[in-house]
């Protein structure tokens, strides 16, 4: 019996594939903890896995100001000292890591104990926490084609993004049916990240009555704390009322993406993920201040692969309406997109990964259990 944790709080795109690695692990019995963020976002989610072990931990994303790498000092040191005894506590074989502000503390200390790393990037740049941590663990999964110097391909695995067992395509009319939407709608959903963009819930707000005239709803996913939910009634075409539905927060991405036509959204690559998985066409608005531009990187690699549009966040007020009608209505082209996202679906990674990480912690303890009898002989 080995026990695993998990690093994987601080946005939906770090602790969604958290979760789906340990559903994975669990089943094969293999027990597991997951470290999360004490963001709200975090608290909400993990409510949905009751069967599933969480644990707060401190933590503060790492800001270039003097208060910001103060907070980021403290949360390290915090997170570094309470995982050590955690993993004391429960006699913890394995760290898997999942990027982000809350990895790099209890990598640290899993470090400490001399204890197998697993590290996971999901988006296609690397920033310098990952490259430093890669280094020094025994895996390092990566996106497809992707390489990090210095680090051996025996260390590496092209894996692509862990999805939830649940997270699956469900048909349009029941994900319609099951919103409250009308099947005969033409639907527009706008995503924002975990965290809301201010941005595009304000695209939406100032062209609620230029996508109504062309008969267009939308369902907004404004992001918790950014706006409060409701919901709009214009006149469309042939005086056909259009809602516009704001909606902070879901449980049911799956849901609103298959009841979707179409998707704009950001780049990260968990919303990328489900989009692949829910072959819904999108127009993809990376966040201009995303680090290491990891997001433009993700966008341009769906776009190369003929899965989707981008849009760059400046051209949003005066491009991205005429590239939602034009999308929109081409059905031919939305054809396209989604069977090209039909073949980029890596399928089960969740399970993929879990093999891999077993095998791996298994090769491991023969390792040692043959160095130990050499020893032992040699004495």
């Amino acid at each position: 019996m080995r026990n695993v944790v998990i690093a994987c709080g601080g946005t939906g795109g770090h602790l969604t594939p958290g979760i789906a690695l340990a559903q994975e692990l669990e089943e094969r019995g293999y027990p597991s903890w997951m470290f999360i963020s004490q963001k709200q976002v975090d608290a909400r989610l993990s409510k949905k896995y009751p069967n599933l072990s969480f644990q707060p931990m401190p933590g503060a994303p790492l800001l270039k100001s003097p208060l910001g790498l103060a907070r980021f000092g403290e949360g390290f040191l915090r997170s570094f000292v309470r995982s050590h005894r955690f993993y004391r506590q429960i006699a913890a074989d394995a760290l898997v890591g999942f990027g982000g502000f809350s990895t790099f503390g209890p990598a640290m200390a899993a470090r400490m104990r001399g204890m197998p790393i697993f590290i996971h990037e999901a988006n296609r740049a690397v920033g310098k926490a990952v490259r430093f941590l890669a280094k020094r663990s025994s895996r390092v999964y990566l996106p497809e084609g992707m390489r990090l110097e210095g680090i051996s391909p025996e260390v590496t695995r092209n894996i692509g993004y862990p999805l939830r067992k649940e997270f699956r395509r469900i048909p349009l009319e029941r994900a319609r049916k099951h919103l409250g939407i009308s099947i005969n709608d033409r639907l527009l959903v706008v995503i924002g990240g975990s965290q809301g963009a201010l941005s595009l819930n304000q695209w939406v707000k100032d062209h609620l009555q230029d996508l109504a005239s062309e008969g267009i709803s939308t369902y907004c996913l404004t992001g918790m704390g950014k706006d409060s939910s409701g919901v709009v009634q214009l006149e469309g075409p042939g005086s056909k009322t259009i809602t516009s539905r704001f909606v902070s927060f879901t449980d049911e991405m799956n849901m609103v993406l298959s009841a979707a036509d179409l998707v704009v959204s950001r780049a990260g690559a968990g919303a990328i993920a489900e989009i692949t998985r829910c072959r819904v066409p999108s127009i993809l608005i990376p966040y201009p201040f995303a680090a290491d531009n990891h997001q433009y990187l993700n966008a341009s690699y769906l776009e190369g692969k003929g899965g989707g549009v981008v849009c760059m966040d400046q051209s949003i007020k005066t491009d991205l309406l005429e590239e939602v009608k034009e999308v929109i209505f081409n059905e031919e082209f939305r054809a396209i997109l989604r069977r090209n996202l039909y073949s980029m679906d890596g399928g089960d990674i969740g399970s993929r990964m879990a093999t891999d990480l077993i095998q791996s912690l298994q090769e491991s303890t023969i390792s040692k259990s043959v160095q130990g009898g050499v020893l032992r002989a040699a004495s």
